[in-house]
């Protein structure tokens, strides 16, 4: 079999190359063996402002300009609603996290997301004793069924074999790779942080950081917006929330945890008074990167393999412009921005 690309790994970054790739007509194979997850137990939201400090997520208004018509035509593709616009409302824990707020409110990147006002209404069930600062146009992507949706797409059309990838069986050629009984013009490995056991490109500084989440049913808060304060509280709809997450840096498994229970549970409580019940306790690895930065470009000596990858924790917003200046690195010899490109990594 003959294809343009074999591609390794079908979470956000692997979903957004192969349609970068189906929208240039360009042939290729999915490997998939469902072991990692992080796209899968995302939270899924997309917010340029981090709400720690207020300032400016890198990049996040040119990825939003990609991302935001990029769900959009997957919904129209599959007649299916992924993107839930929702607003965000950060629970200020003092008053000079108010002033801080106007002050970044006023700045022109976060002037369309902002609201430059107090917001002083009361919630049963929420603590905010400072009041709230509200950021509208922010919103969340179903990725769970995102990529159920797609991976059936890809089945249905042959694309995609569920299975793990023997590194020793890829056969690299000057012009071309050979795996099985597949021939490709170039491979591009999206498989999270599974890239730290490919011997291509472990030499690049992944970090692992697990995240863990749970989803309550707590009929007592009626409230039709993210609440961010110790963590983030998501509605998703008849009284079913997802709170999360979790940063562990030691832990390298999939499994969710008690101590990940226990410390979602204590930080919930914190600002959440109303009864609640878990259903559901989620954990998947993040494949992040020191510098925040994700990993893309092609191998250094073998230019035919390549890497989208360390999406870290905004994945939905940074996957389908990452994708879209990776294929046009590969096709098009158009250089890549050096912050994303892993030429820093020598």
């Amino acid at each position: 079999m003959q294809v343009d690309y074999l591609i390794v790994g079908l979470g956000l970054a692997g979903l957004a190359f192969s349609k970068e790739l189906e929208k240039n007509n360009k042939s290729f194979i999915v490997f998939e063996d469902h072991s990692q997850n992080s796209s899968i137990v995302a939270g899924g939201m997309y917010n340029p402002v981090i709400l720690k400090r207020f300032t400016p997520v890198w990049n996040a208004i040119e990825q939003l300009e990609i991302a935001l018509p990029f769900y959009a035509e997957l919904e129209k593709q599959f007649n299916k609603k992924y993107n839930y616009p929702i607003d965000i409302y950060r629970v200020f824990k003092s008053v000079q996290e108010q002033n801080n707020w106007f002050i970044a409110s006023d700045k022109p990147l976060l002037a369309n997301y902002m609201i430059p006002q107090l917001i002083n209404n009361k919630y049963e069930g929420v603590l905010a004793n400072f009041g709230f600062g509200k950021l509208t146009n922010t919103g969340r992507i179903d990725t769970r069924i995102l990529l159920e949706n797609y991976r059936n797409y890809l089945n249905n059309k042959d694309l995609i074999k569920n299975e793990s990838f023997n590194y020793s069986q890829l056969l690299i050629n000057k012009n071309d790779v050979e795996y099985k009984n597949v021939k490709a013009s170039k491979i591009v490995f999206c498989e999270g942080f599974g890239l730290v056991k490919n011997p291509f490109f472990n030499y690049l500084p992944m970090q692992e950081a697990k995240g863990e989440l749970i989803t309550i049913h707590a009929p007592n808060l009626n409230v039709d917006f993210l609440i961010k304060a110790a963590v983030f509280v998501l509605p998703l709809g008849d009284n079913y929330y997802k709170v999360g997450a979790t940063f562990n840096w030691k832990d390298k498994t999939t499994h969710p945890s008690a101590e990940g229970r226990q410390e979602l549970e204590s930080k919930l409580e914190s600002f959440i008074t109303v009864p609640y019940k878990i259903v559901e306790q989620t954990a998947g690895i993040r494949p992040t990167v020191k510098d925040r930065r994700p990993l893309v470009g092609k191998h250094p000596t073998h230019t035919n393999l390549a890497v989208l990858n360390g999406l870290g924790t905004r994945g939905v917003m940074i996957a389908p412009i990452a994708a879209k200046v990776l294929y046009n690195n590969l096709e098009n010899d158009k250089a890549l921005d050096k912050e994303i490109s892993i030429a820093r990594f020598k």
